[in-house]
């Protein structure tokens, strides 16, 4: 009976576990693994495997490929790779609010902070990098957007691998959970990035404040 009621109990702890799951929103998520059509997302630091075109705690899984899976949080798109950062989300924030003044993120592996966004609407992901003078994104990622650069200002930059030549671009506007700022100058570049830089062309708008591997932006006025 004991070994009984042990099993039973086993049991129900997972069925609330999934319950609690279903209905409440995500706060982090990672992608632990892929296969097939089928990705393993950690999400507030419970592994679930979730088939395309299922749900779970407001999380929407899209696409898979080897490495990565496309997610839907919101009604907001966003891509998660093997290996990379946790994402922070913010699936309250109302897609039309622009009056949130704080931005708060965790740090990721490597000590790295990601987070979720938008540029011009569509969802990116951004990695802050405090020693970018810009935002910082390829042509390809500029391309998806529809980020008018081609006919914007030249010059050269200086990378890992040397020199490459850059356009100057202006974003419309740069979005993180409801914090959103317009008309952020960008640099885009010719070599294929996983991820956007959020550089002080963004940063700067803000008062930052790091506690161990908290990040706290709040909105200069």
């Amino acid at each position: 009976m004991a070994r009984r009621a042990g099993r039973v109990l086993r049991a129900l702890g997972t069925g609330l576990l999934c319950a609690a799951l279903g209905h409440a929103a995500a706060q982090t998520v990672t992608l632990g693994g892929t296969l097939g059509d089928k990705a393993v997302l950690v999400i507030d630091g419970v592994p679930r495997t979730l088939s395309r075109g299922a749900s779970i705690a407001g999380v929407k899984l899209l696409a898979v490929s080897n490495d990565a899976a496309e997610v839907e949080v919101a009604n907001r798109r966003t891509t998660l790779r093997l290996g990379g950062a946790q994402l922070k989300l913010d699936p309250s924030a109302s897609a039309g609010a622009s009056n949130g003044h704080q931005i708060v993120m965790t740090a990721g592996s490597g000590g790295h902070f990601s987070s979720a966004g938008s540029i011009n609407g569509q969802p990116v992901v951004f990695l802050v990098d405090t020693g970018a003078t810009f935002i910082a994104l390829s042509q390809s990622e500029a391309d998806r957007l529809g980020v008018r650069y081609r006919d914007g200002q030249r010059g050269m930059a200086q990378t890992a691998n040397g020199p490459v030549p850059v356009h100057r671009a202006r974003l419309a506007s740069v979005r993180i959970g409801d914090v959103q700022v317009f008309d952020v100058e960008a640099t885009v570049v010719p070599m294929q990035m996983e991820q956007i830089l959020l550089g002080n062309s963004f940063l700067a708008r803000f008062q930052m404040t790091r506690e161990n591997d908290t990040m706290t932006l709040v909105r200069r006025y």
